[in-house]
């Protein structure tokens, strides 16, 4: 029966009577006059268009190659037929047009640091200039940034060096921290009067659970002068002859 239409959930059907639009069919069956109105069903799901590698020049004057893929979807399917002979090649050309606008502006550092900022930008612009189509832009994602093989090496280079200043700046770091707690320590013991003998005795126990350890025992500096105020003589360690 060729009067009688089908629409799908996800699709509207845009009836034209002898030429002009006279309205949007939602999902079921629908009546078509034959010869005096016509239907054409517009799918609402959300598509998903690549963009193909574009060549672009940054502003610091680097060349480049960069693709993408923007999600939209029809909102208005009225307007993305009346307005537009095919949506999907119109979105398709304003999205790369406006990807090598929006990354020709940018340095190159930007672009490689900054790729989410540079895609929402790239969303607005083509979500504004498609409004009228009757098309919303739903998110838009920049993929691969192919770089100059020479370029690529300057960069690797780069990236190397800047993490070999990391590497001499955390090894300082970490070394200052060292000397300081070493610091705090001495005077810990210094302030303590017989701390420094009690730590001593502390090592000492350490190294004698180790039977192939050899141990020169020092004796403290307090324990030499505590003779000396008893009158007690202690040997130079020289030898008499």
């Amino acid at each position: 029966m060729s009067f009688l239409r089908e629409v799908k959930q996800y699709e509207r059907g845009v009836v034209l009577t002898m030429g002009k639009f006279t309205g949007i069919r939602g999902p079921g069956w629908s009546i078509i006059v034959p010869i005096f109105q016509t239907m054409k069903k517009v799918d609402m799901r959300i598509k998903a268009v690549d963009v193909p590698d574009q060549k672009v020049i940054t502003r610091d004057n680097v060349s480049a190659s960069i693709n993408a893929v923007i999600y939209y979807r029809v909102s208005d399917a009225a307007k993305a037929t009346l307005e537009v002979e095919n949506f999907f090649y119109a979105v398709s050309q304003l999205a790369q047009t406006t990807m090598r606008n929006i990354i020709g502006s940018a340095e190159l550092d930007e672009v490689l640091a900054q790729r989410e900022k540079l895609s929402e930008r790239i969303k607005l612009i083509v979500d504004a200039e498609t409004d009228n189509w009757g098309i919303r832009v739903e998110n838009v994602e920049l993929k691969d940034f192919f770089l100059p093989e020479d370029m690529e090496r300057t960069i690797a280079k780069q990236a190397e060096a800047e993490r070999e200043r990391r590497a001499v700046i955390i090894k300082a770091e970490g070394e200052v921290a060292a000397a300081e707690n070493i610091a705090k320590a001495a005077k810990m013991l210094s302030d303590s009067p017989g701390a420094l003998h009690l730590r001593s005795l502390q090592t000492l126990n350490d190294l004698s659970s180790d039977q192939s350890n050899t141990v020169i025992f020092a004796v403290p500096l307090e324990i030499l002068r505590a003779f000396e105020r008893l009158g007690v003589d202690i040997p130079s360690g020289g030898s008499n002859k």
